[in-house]
């Protein structure tokens, strides 16, 4: 593939689940590199969830929007149509539901799989990229410890996953090695993106689930769960994209992950930058996903995509300012 080059407008790329946390940044830094943006949002009049990406420089004539919906195959063809590259970040971030079939797996492979059989459609695409996550890593069954190094070989097992009901984790693989077969299948050029816990500030008015978990450390809770934190800023997240569709040599699996601390070292790190803020102070002993400590590796992430990744304390930094500017946090 010949790498793609930006400034002129001229090059259009679509993303899905464009009103997203990650997709809203990915947009904001595309429209910013001189691409034309093809997005699709499950309802385009819903100002709350657009209005952020209309404002955007350069939105107003590189922008469009488009409706979509992950279980209607065909959906996104319209969005799909006339673009180079493809941003698939459109998928359901639930840890449970009444019916996980319905609510988070379906959604994730179906939705997936669509997504890609408009890209087949299309003559113009030239390379797809996929935000998949660590949980499609992590979970092996496999027993690690402190001196294991997960990074792209790993693959969650998702006997595993249904045993333990991980239904997230579970639904992120199974869309995973849906995506792999039918890229495959069709000649599809595909890289995968696998972000840890995504933290950073925010452009889209709702909450992440990931940045909801900062806020509640510093809001009055009392506990904090003992898991530790698999953590890559925002930001970083979107450069990758970016740089995994620029990049011709750009191939496979990507794992991003900034900083592996502990819960624990998460609150030093907030009572040094804001010493008044009522931090949690007792550890709870809750049934997390995983407990076990191990490092991910940054080597291909670096060597392959040039990524520089920012520090833990500007991220954790940068979360609770923009959480104090949007008025979740007083102090």
């Amino acid at each position: 593939m010949e790498i793609m080059s930006s400034g002129d407008g001229k090059v259009v790329v679509g993303v899905t689940g464009a009103s997203g946390f990650i997709a809203s940044w990915l947009i904001k830094l595309l429209l910013h590199h001189g691409y034309t943006v093809k997005a699709s949002v499950r309802d385009p009049s819903d100002e709350k969830k657009t209005a952020h990406l209309l404002g955007f420089d350069g939105a107003k004539e590189r922008l469009q929007l488009f409706k979509a919906d992950l279980l209607e195959e065909g959906s996104f063809d319209s969005t799909i149509e006339g673009c180079v590259g493809v941003f698939h970040m459109a998928s359901p971030v639930f840890l449970s539901a009444a019916d996980p079939q319905a609510e988070i797996i379906d959604p994730a492979v179906k939705g997936t799989l669509n997504v890609l059989k408009s890209c087949a459609k299309s003559p113009t695409v030239k390379r797809v990229i996929v935000t998949s996550s660590v949980a499609s890593v992590f979970h092996t069954g496999k027993p690690v410890n402190r001196d294991s190094v997960a990074d792209e070989t790993w693959f969650s097992d998702p006997e595993y996953c249904n045993k333990r009901k991980f239904w997230y984790q579970l639904g992120k693989t199974l869309a995973e090695m849906a995506a792999w077969e039918f890229a495959k299948e069709n000649g599809i050029d595909m890289v995968t993106i696998h972000p840890g816990v995504v933290i950073g500030p925010f452009l889209h008015p709702i909450l992440s689930s990931s940045v909801s978990m900062i806020l509640n450390l510093v809001n009055g809770n009392k506990t904090y769960p003992k898991f530790h934190f698999w953590s890559v800023d925002v930001r970083d997240v979107a450069e990758a994209h970016i740089k995994a569709f620029e990049n011709p040599s750009a191939y496979g699996r990507y794992c991003l992950v900034g900083s592996t601390v502990s819960f624990s070292e998460v609150l030093k790190i907030l009572h040094k930058l804001y010493p008044t803020l009522p931090l949690a102070d007792k550890c709870e002993e809750i049934n997390t996903l995983m407990l076990s400590e191990f490092e991910v590796s940054k080597k291909k992430a670096e060597e392959g995509l040039g990524m520089k990744f920012i520090p833990l304390e500007e991220s954790l930094k940068d979360t609770i300012e923009y959480l104090k500017d949007k008025g979740f946090l007083h102090f």
